[in-house]
This record gives structure tokens, C-alpha cells and sequence, in this order.
């Protein structure tokens, strides 16, 4: 991959600056004494400001989060209640397991809900994205994946 494709692909919010790859243990030069390690401090490649996501896009990934897996939860929620109040008002008794079947579904809805609301949010500050998100979720989950398997080339 060459330099540009690199900088076209990399995150929005991504430094611009690469994290200097660690020497092989081999070509290491022996251990220092402890007395004089204390002296030389490590500074991490980014600071703080570097790495944050930016709170326009956390704002607009925290509302996606709340809807994709709150209405869904809320809706599981919302079916424990209405089984008990059918059940203890009414002559209709639902079979236990199927009560239980809806809840899981909704449940698991909800815990899908919160990666599909970071994923379908988009990652660039200066555009909000569509209402599903659906272009996003592709752009970002592409993104990802591209990164996995950049780091497991990296481990090889």
C-alpha cells in the first residue's frame, strides 16, 4: 500500500502522524543498569488530544447508540410487562417460552444495536451521515476490518 492510499483511507480523526514500529528483541543493545532507566522516560507517540474521537462524531455515535439499542430494549422490557399484565388481567396466557424467545430476540437486537450505532455514525466531523446509516456502517466497518488485518500482517 503505497503512501497516498495510506492517507486517503486513514480515519478522519486519525493522527497524521505513524506509530514507530518496536526494534526486534534481537538487535536490542543489553539491559542498562536500573540506576540510570529511571532517567529515560518513554513518551507515548500521541497525547490525549491526538487520540480522542472528536465530540461531534461521539455525540452523533452516542445518539445512534441510544436509538439502535434503547428502542430495542425498551421494547423487551415493554414485552415482560405486557405478558404479566395479559396474564393476571386477561383470560390469554402466553406459552412461558415464547415470552421468553421474544425477549432474548429484543435483547440481542439491543446488543447489536450499540455496534451498529458506532459503526453507522459517521466518522467525519464535518458530515452528519444519513438517517440509518447504512453508507456509513459499510465505510466504517471497511475501515476496520482493513485495520485487523493490517495488524495481524504486523504480528507475522
Amino acid at each position: 500500500m503505497s503512501a497516498e492510499e495510506s492517507e486517503r483511507s486513514r480515519l478522519p480523526f486519525e493522527p497524521n502522524k505513524k506509530n514507530p514500529k518496536p526494534a526486534k528483541a534481537k538487535s536490542q543493545p543489553p539491559a542498562q543498569p536500573k540506576a540510570s532507566q529511571g532517567k529515560t522516560s518513554k513518551q507515548p507517540p500521541f497525547n490525549k488530544e491526538e487520540m480522542a474521537i472528536p465530540k461531534v462524531v461521539s455525540q452523533r455515535m452516542i445518539r445512534r447508540v441510544a436509538a439502535f439499542c434503547g428502542i430495542p430494549t425498551a421494547l423487551g422490557i415493554a414485552t415482560l410487562v405486557a405478558s404479566y399484565l395479559l396474564a393476571i388481567y386477561t383470560d390469554i396466557k402466553l406459552p412461558p417460552i415464547a415470552v421468553l424467545l421474544v425477549n432474548m430476540g429484543l435483547f440481542g437486537i439491543g446488543v447489536l444495536g450499540i455496534t451498529y450505532g458506532v459503526l453507522s455514525a459517521s466518522w467525519d466531523e464535518d458530515r452528519v451521515g444519513s438517517w440509518l446509516g447504512i453508507g456509513e456502517f459499510g465505510t466504517n466497518w471497511g475501515r476496520m476490518v482493513a485495520v485487523w488485518r493490517e495488524t495481524r500482517q504486523n504480528k507475522v
